[in-house]
């Protein structure tokens, strides 16, 4: 099955084989958020993904 390279390139694969992503909607249109909420933001967040899925998302 062919990798979805839309998905796979929002994601990065660690060491140990955690998924991480940016946190959405950080693009533009961040003044009118607080300090707190853009700090938020620049944070990577982990995803829980099972066995299947990453072989069908992201390259072996």
């Amino acid at each position: 099955m062919k990798t979805n390279k839309s998905f796979s390139k929002r994601l990065r694969v660690t060491k140990k084989g955690k998924i991480i992503s940016r946190a959405p909607g950080q693009n533009h249109f961040n003044s009118k958020d607080s300090g707190t909420q853009r700090q938020q933001k620049r944070r990577a967040g982990s995803i829980e993904m099972s066995a299947q899925l990453r072989s069908r998302f992201l390259p072996q």
